[in-house]
């Protein structure tokens, strides 16, 4: 689950990480009297940051305004303005595409003097099945251009599974960085806090870029994404509710509900396949084929009609599809039983209606496989059926061509 960068900072300050001051705004009003507010405790710069979930916002622009998505303003009568260009504006950015994203929130920080840029992050290395804590001196820079072009420029220390990051870890990543005296005490201190807020709050990646050393050499986390494991929720409540579902895919929203695994992806391929590597296998396989999937969706290993029917309607709300590919290998679940369920589940009017003109291609392998491959045959479904996964895919290709 993604958050916003206001939201992230809170999170970092309840854990005693650095961070600049600022307060969110939800309309010009709000970002005024948050520069007010600012002002009365010494600010004399400003920063008004658009808030989306997406990346490169400073170099993004709005499709009306023409404004950039993070404003340097030197007055409050500057914020109001840069306020005015951004709500409601939409902000196009290199991770959003063309659509972009509608600026609905604003972010009004405290605008700092800045000596030096660096790179903090924490995630799990899930080759070594341990969090990993990555740092660079070249912050303010993509970190996976950086990893591509300067790959010595990044530091890690990897944390034993149920240990707290050692305080010798913590103090090889900050001489990595350069600090020194007061400066290398506090980058101890922050990247200890870093890592302590990432553990505790059952993130997936904590991203501070760039990590600033000030003017008057103080350690501030400037920017911060954080991303938060949807499969720790459920002890995490206080932060599911910072959950933005306008910032969200609708599609994977309403999948959410169902308990199905979707994300939507550019094709016109639409997939639906039991398990997660087999998901992934089918859509490399259209790839190869010449294919583009429009989805990755995965209705688990105990697909039923109701799991095939709510798939069903899932991939045909996507006007992209243009046919449908179905891969379900019966190992917990029988063939003949998720045959049925796509019989069952095409029987209803919206399914219907919406399959009449769209190919199906399916592929059922495993228990009871002939069993299934006789039911789909004798029913009157505009089906193909393909034994193997190569077969699937170049059948589904054809389809679309």
């Amino acid at each position: 689950m993604n958050i916003h960068e206001y939201q992230a900072k809170e999170i970092l300050k309840s854990y005693n990480v650095p961070v600049p001051d600022g307060k969110a705004a939800f309309s010009v009003d709000e970002a005024v009297k948050a520069a007010e507010e600012l002002k009365a405790n010494g600010a004399d710069l400003f920063v008004v940051k658009a808030q989306i979930h997406a990346g490169g916002r400073g170099k993004g622009r709005t499709k009306n305004s023409g404004a950039k998505g993070v404003i340097l303003a030197k007055t409050v009568d500057e914020v109001k303005q840069a306020a005015e260009s951004l709500l409601g504006d939409t902000l196009v950015t290199v991770q959003t595409g063309e659509a972009g994203k509608k600026v609905e929130r604003l972010y009004i920080t405290d605008g700092v003097g800045i000596k030096t840029e660096l790179y903090v992050g924490v995630t799990l290395d899930r080759a070594k099945g341990q969090n990993v804590i990555m740092v660079s001196t070249e912050g303010g820079v993509e970190i996976e251009k950086v990893a591509e072009e300067t790959p010595e420029k990044i530091v890690k220390e990897w944390v034993e599974p149920g240990l707290p990051l050692q305080n010798n870890q913590a103090r090889r990543l900050a001489f990595a960085l350069g600090l020194k005296g007061d400066q290398f005490k506090q980058g101890v201190k922050f990247i200890t806090a870093l890592y302590n807020a990432y553990d505790a709050t059952d993130a997936s990646i904590f991203e501070i870029n760039p990590l600033v050393i000030t003017d008057d050499d103080q350690v501030l986390a400037l920017d911060a994404k954080i991303n938060l494991d949807d499969n720790a929720l459920y002890r995490q409540q206080k932060l599911e509710e910072l959950r933005d579902e306008s910032e969200e895919d609708p599609l994977e929203l309403e999948a959410g509900k169902y308990d199905l695994n979707y994300i939507k992806l550019d094709g016109n391929v639409g997939c639906m396949v039991n398990g997660a590597g087999l998901a992934m296998a089918t859509m490399d396989m259209i790839k190869l084929a010449g294919g583009e999937p429009a989805n990755f969706l995965d209705v688990g290993g105990g697909a039923n009609v109701e799991t095939v029917k709510n798939g069903f309607k899932i991939i045909l709300k996507d006007p992209n599809v243009t046919a449908i590919l179905i891969n379900i290998f019966g190992g917990i679940v029988r063939c003949d039983r998720v045959a049925n369920g796509i019989i069952e589940a095409v029987k209803d009017d919206e399914i219907r209606k919406k399959v009449s003109d769209i190919p199906i291609i399916v592929r059922l392998q495993g228990t009871n496989a002939e069993e299934a491959k006789e039911i789909i045959g004798n029913s009157e479904l505009n089906v193909i059926s393909a034994v193997l996964l190569k077969e699937a895919a170049e059948e589904v290709t054809k389809a679309v061509a």
